[in-house]
């Protein structure tokens, strides 16, 4: 029988790796072949929507097609995922900028539209950010302990208000609430923007929102910060102080946003998505903005990132059993 010679063999060999990396070369250069939607749950105005907006630039130069933002505000951020789980297209050209909420929400939720770990596949990793607690520039509230003493004297008075059930304004006064054993009312809003207006308008007492979305409001004055929810101090608010160094040491709440994709992406498009965020994320424009809006980047593979939501989904189902929440709908 005929042998072919050894280098015979490898040269074959280069030329059959040569031809299917070629192969695959169209597919990965075709992408993205019209504009891609980012769906942002939440409404203009708020942490995500600004965080979303950013990485839809950055992500739009990269690409070399628009990356339009579509806000699909409501029921914690459940709306906007349900459309993108729901969405025809499989292709990259629908994702979602996904938060703490997504993990938190089957927890916290009788009924859910969608199963974030079933119906949605993680790209990777955008930020994370503290929250600060934030009142009107008048008010008389201006420590944690002024907050603490006002909640016990006048227990189920003082307003709180958030971007949503579940959502991380939401379940970071709810870990307070039961850390240091204060009852505050809940006011729901479908974004962070209505209800930091309605603080500064004196129509609410205070809320636990995104950095972000305060900062600006804090700097400038129209809104009071009275402390940050991380275990250390913000670069952006140095002057805060964090909750735990205020007197209750075991708390401490960061938030975090990220891309997902509905599920059935074929994984080196996620992979493609996940490379391209990469370099949105190193981009020196970018890391400015997150500088200025105090968050952090979170660059990370797929797989670390998935781990890392796996992580989220326990974590939140483990202490809303904690902390009794009753389910939300």
């Amino acid at each position: 029988m005929h042998r072919c010679p050894p280098h015979a063999l490898k040269q074959a060999a280069i030329v059959v790796l040569a031809l299917g990396a070629h192969a695959t070369l169209p597919a990965a250069e075709s992408f993205p072949t019209r504009p891609i939607t980012l769906v942002v749950p939440y409404a203009p105005g708020g942490a995500g929507d600004i965080l979303g907006r950013s990485v839809a630039k950055e992500l739009a130069g990269i690409a070399g097609k628009p990356v339009v933002v579509e806000n699909k505000p409501g029921a914690g951020g459940n709306i906007g995922a349900e459309l993108v789980a729901r969405a025809q297209d499989k292709d990259g050209h629908t994702l979602l900028l996904g938060a703490t909420s997504l993990a938190s929400n089957p927890s916290l939720m009788r009924s859910m539209p969608v199963d974030p770990l079933k119906d949605l596949v993680a790209i990777g990793g955008v930020a994370s950010l503290q929250n600060v607690i934030a009142v009107h520039p008048s008010s008389r509230l201006r420590t944690v302990a002024d907050l603490v003493a006002e909640a016990r004297k006048h227990p189920g008075k003082l307003t709180f208000g958030t971007a949503g059930i579940g959502t991380s304004s939401h379940l970071s006064v709810e870990l307070f609430k039961g850390e240091v054993g204060v009852d505050l009312l809940h006011v729901p809003y479908k974004s962070g923007g209505p209800a930091m207006a309605d603080v500064m308008a004196g129509n609410l007492d205070l809320v636990f929102e995104l950095m972000p979305a305060v900062v600006g409001h804090v700097r400038s004055g129209k809104l009071r910060g009275i402390a940050v929810t991380g275990a250390a101090r913000a670069e952006a608010l140095p002057d805060l102080p964090t909750v735990a160094e205020s007197g209750y040491p075991k708390y401490s709440f960061v938030s975090w946003f990220g891309v997902f994709g509905p599920a059935g992406m074929d994984a080196r498009r996620v992979a493609q998505l996940n490379e391209m965020m990469g370099k949105a994320l190193a981009s020196s424009e970018f890391k400015a903005r997150l500088e200025q809006l105090g968050a952090e980047g979170m660059p990370g593979s797929p797989a670390q990132f998935d781990k890392f939501f796996q992580g989220e989904v326990a974590k939140w189902k483990r202490v809303v059993a904690e902390q009794g929440l009753p389910p939300m709908n």
